[in-house]
């Protein structure tokens, strides 16, 4: 047994920790959880957790259901929101009955690309504007709980004491906080947490999304991530911040160039770019995060670099003087409502095509794409974002970077699961159907 697992179990009775839970991500980005004792978990440490991986979306067959949850000892954190008695926390690595890593686990399929990395000298490193509402319930007419808009203080922003609670909830299980504010829309607020890696982040990712919904429900009123949830505002997005590293050296960053983009930076970008409409089934996975992927609101819609253009596809943010560490490149397509290991595993291959291949970065385009002509946008070489969930998938499905990031399993589970979505939502009969068509049809 490790150090970290002998703290975590020092620790659990020390403070009189009465449940541990033991959390997973299923293929769509849902928390999954199992609670144990405390006299379950040093053998869940050397052993693992043995559950019904069939009941699980995108894990085993029925005929397969055995699969063993991992407790990764360096993810332990006590939940705060649980004031009556003490509950932790840990993340999961899934595997099979005989301990080999399962393929479906969305966290394995981050760490094996993240090997990748690694293998050519990186470490990946990333950071998340993460964007959500606040409603008064959870019903299908979203009342807000303010109209308030960027940057808004109080009066307007009553929703700024939630916000703190949150942060608060989560510095308190070691998640650093940059900071938050209010958002563009009614109601719609942003928490970004201070860059780390990439396989950190995506199990901060997935506590922040759980936490803002746990703070919100304990304040009487309901937080979505939903990406579209009001019909005439911004959606909700997810910025990524990326970066690599050699060793302690930001890969990214060249003296002397324009932004201090380096080489390996530019091909990075350049892999973002020629392969973002293949990734975007994957960054943006639901019917839903369609309707935020539309002109007139600011989500980025033309696949596109720039240092300061917030229309583009990929945007290069303006470093603080002497700051060479924070050189990063922003891929402002995804939305909050994705799964991060899935995510940050697909970005992450692109931009390593990028390195490897050699790939040219085509030119900036400094101008609002939004504001440009077909003909502008297409001398420029602006190609379209998927425009539905049923294109995105076309375009993943003859993808051979997404199929060897996401492996076989995952590809395929996917793939099936979201295109019964599509063919659910094509059989729905909507408001605007009704309300267009039936009163003169």
């Amino acid at each position: 047994m490790n150090k970290q697992a002998e703290y975590v179990l020092r620790t659990v009775e020390e403070r009189g920790i009465r449940f541990i839970r033991l959390w997973f991500t299923d293929v769509q980005g849902f928390l999954k959880s199992v609670s144990i004792s405390p006299a379950e978990l040093e053998v869940a440490f050397e052993e693992g957790m043995t559950f019904d991986g069939s009941a699980i979306d995108g894990y085993a067959r029925i005929q397969e259901a055995d699969m063993l949850a991992r407790p990764d000892a360096s993810t332990f954190g006590v939940l705060p929101w649980r004031t009556e008695q003490q509950v932790a926390r840990m993340f999961c690595d899934i595997a099979t009955p005989d301990g080999e890593p399962f393929s479906g686990d969305p966290r394995i399929v981050l760490k094996r690309n993240l090997g990748r990395a690694s293998e050519m000298g990186y470490t990946f490193y990333a950071a998340p504007e993460l964007e959500f509402f606040y409603f008064r319930d959870s019903g299908p007419e979203p009342e807000v709980l303010d109209h308030g808009g960027y940057f808004d203080l109080t009066p307007l922003d009553v929703a700024q004491d939630y916000r703190r609670d949150t942060i608060n909830a989560l510095e308190q299980m070691g998640i650093p906080i940059e900071h938050s504010h209010h958002e563009v829309a009614p109601s719609q607020h942003e928490i970004i947490a201070r860059y780390t890696d990439a396989l950190t982040m995506a199990d901060t990712i997935m506590t922040s999304r759980l936490t803002v919904k746990e703070v919100a429900l304990k304040h009487g009123i309901y937080a979505t991530f939903m990406p579209k949830p009001l019909e005439n505002h911004d959606g909700s997005g997810m910025h990524l911040h990326l970066s690599l590293f050699e060793d302690d050296v930001n890969a990214f960053h060249e003296p002397g160039t324009p932004g201090g983009l380096s080489k390996i930076g530019q091909a990075f970008i350049a892999g973002l770019l020629r392969h973002a409409a293949e990734v975007t089934a994957v960054t943006n996975q639901w019917v839903n995060s369609y309707k935020r992927l539309v002109s007139g609101f600011d989500a980025p819609i033309w696949i596109s670099w720039a240092r300061n253009n917030q229309s583009a596809l990929v945007r290069v943010p303006t470093v603080k003087k002497g700051k060479p560490s924070s050189v990063r490149v922003e891929y402002r397509a995804a939305d909050a409502a994705c799964n991060p290991y899935l995510t940050l595993s697909v970005l992450l291959a692109a931009g390593l095509a990028g390195i490897r291949e050699g790939y040219e970065l085509p030119p900036e385009i400094a101008a609002n794409l939004h504001q440009m002509t077909p003909a502008e946008r297409a001398a420029a070489g602006a190609r379209r974002l998927p425009e539905t969930l049923s294109e995105a998938l076309d375009i993943m499905e003859k993808s051979e970077l997404v199929a060897e990031a996401l492996g076989e399993h995952v590809f395929d589970w996917f793939l099936r699961n979201k295109r019964a979505e599509w063919d659910r939502y094509q059989q729905h009969v909507s408001r605007f159907e009704l309300e267009s068509y039936l009163p003169v049809l």
